[in-house]
């Protein structure tokens, strides 16, 4: 495992989640929304913020959180990750987990967002995520038919299974250090 992609619904996890692994692998962490945005919420433009992310996509290791997979090199992502992880959780879980993000760090800056972009409640995003099972999963899976049989995929429907493999990963980069 050197590039991995780590992919799924907003309040899914999959940032708290890409961080962690990236922390018990060494492997460098990169956030796409830290990539994306620019102060104040700006987007930043689709051909620069491509370009971004292809060139952190030709590293040799890396634990990329976000889709974004029109755009922002999302088909060099594909070709040159070897494993995609999945965040498959149900609306509520996703819905419980953006109220507790904004929640905990409403009016500051998370750690995988850019500068000048503090935690808000934004209805907009909040419809997005309310309906992302029915708009932007078909999407995801469309994405996935383009991995290849030497690419691994694992889904993670509950935040459980999340934390038991992040523990299996942790044994085996230390297996003295769990009891």
């Amino acid at each position: 495992m050197q590039r991995v992609l780590v992919m799924g619904s907003s309040g899914s996890g999959k940032s708290t989640f890409a961080r962690q692994l990236s922390d018990i692998t060494g492997i460098p962490f990169i956030s796409l929304d830290a990539l994306s945005w620019r102060p104040g919420w700006v987007t930043s433009d689709n051909a620069e913020f491509g370009q971004r992310v292809a060139e952190v996509a030709l590293r040799p290791q890396w634990v990329i959180d976000g889709n974004y997979t029109r755009y922002g090199a999302g088909e060099l992502r594909r070709e040159v990750s070897d494993t995609v992880i999945w965040f498959d959780l149900p609306r509520r879980t996703c819905m419980f987990g953006i109220m507790k993000r904004v929640a905990s760090s409403y009016g500051r800056v998370r750690p995988e967002m850019a500068q000048g972009c503090p935690e808000r409640i934004d209805f907009e995003f909040l419809h997005y995520v309310w309906t992302y099972r029915r708009q932007q999963r078909p999407k995801l899976l469309e994405y996935f038919q383009g991995l290849r049989a030497d690419q691994s995929l694992v889904c993670f429907t509950d935040w459980a299974q999340a934390n038991d493999y992040l523990k299996k990963i942790a044994f085996k980069q230390n297996p003295a250090s769990i009891h």
